[in-house]
């Protein structure tokens, strides 16, 4: 079982713009656009919970400034931009954004026209979703617009996900009888589409045997993450119990990414449904944020965020220049 290994260099600061750029090459770089904390489902250990004074005023309700965020994120980040390179201490081949939540599917319109301009502008995309809400008309607009599908999928039984609050208001759960056909669906449109599972182990799925499903739906890569108690401690798990599932599931190695909790802190470029880049941290409580970047510029709003840049370089060094996202 492949386990990340902690960089011993990766200390905690600003982003000054004083590393110089590292050799290592990848082939993809992630930024994450959590578009909305609105969501069907009711997950207990949910991290999709930003600044109050926050609410209602999301960039994804605009439709022009959310083109304006693309195009601002597509420059600072374009490959060729050393300054940003010497920043994240790293090169990149290309820009891939992540559209997240929440459930961004909510948005189901807004994100399609969403990804087609990223397209136009230049990015690969990906899309996270817990999948309830994808529907065969949908996969058929957006499976050729994406490189990834990323699907959040905590357990197969359907009691589990209810005691997760992987449910809506009318205690409905995933139908993980017609994801493997959608999952087809997509792969026909889209040759090049890879497909991944998200799977957050917590206190109430910690002794579950996923290797039936997961051999069903066939992902390109299985994440697995551990509860991180950014936003509350429900359903925390242990380091023995995490590493019990993971063990547990050894035989889907090949596939599998394994995040622990200090894996995930300060080391993700992330943005909120505000437009805000944002950090989590394991002892603060809550995030921390940058200034807006659409008033006070991409660039200035990167320097407030907190990073531990070997952490974040780790991510392309153990993929082989493929971040684990």
């Amino acid at each position: 079982m492949r386990v990340r290994i902690k960089n011993a260099h990766g200390a905690s600061g600003n982003l000054t713009g004083k590393n110089h750029v590292s050799p290592i090459i990848a082939n993809e770089l992630v930024v994450n656009w959590h578009v909305t904390e609105a969501c069907n489902f009711a997950c207990r250990y949910c991290f999709s919970k930003w600044r109050q004074d926050f609410k209602g005023r999301k960039i994804i309700d605009d439709s022009a400034a959310s083109r304006n965020l693309l195009k601002e994120i597509h420059h600072f980040f374009d490959p060729e931009n050393y300054e940003t390179r010497k920043i994240l201490g790293l090169s990149w081949k290309t820009l891939r954004l992540s559209l997240a939540g929440g459930e961004p599917l909510l948005y189901r319109r807004e994100i399609v026209q969403l990804a087609k301009q990223a397209r136009a502008i230049g990015f690969n995309l990906s899309l996270i979703t817990n999948g309830s809400l994808l529907t065969q008309p949908l996969m058929a607009e957006l499976a050729p617009l994406l490189s990834m599908l990323g699907l959040s999928i905590d357990s197969a039984q359907a009691s589990t996900n209810g005691g997760i609050g992987r449910t809506d208001k009318y205690s409905r759960v995933l139908s993980l009888q017609e994801l493997p056909g959608l999952i087809k669906q997509g792969r026909a449109l889209n040759s090049d589409l890879r497909i991944k599972i998200n799977t957050v182990v917590n206190a109430l799925n910690r002794t579950e045997n996923m290797m039936p499903l997961i051999k069903t739906l066939n992902p390109d890569k299985w994440k697995i993450l551990r509860m991180l108690p950014a936003v509350t401690n429900d359903l925390e798990v242990t380091d023995r119990q995490f590493s019990d599932f993971v063990n547990r599931h050894r035989g889907l190695a090949k596939i599998i990414s394994i995040e622990d909790n200090n894996d995930m802190v300060e080391s993700y470029i992330m943005l909120d449904p505000q437009g805000h880049f944002f950090q989590n941290s394991l002892y603060s409580g809550g995030y921390k944020y940058s200034e807006p970047i659409l008033d006070a510029g991409i660039s200035a709003a990167f320097k407030h965020v907190q990073w531990q840049n070997g952490k974040f370089q780790a991510r392309y060094r153990e993929n082989r220049g493929q971040e684990a996202v």
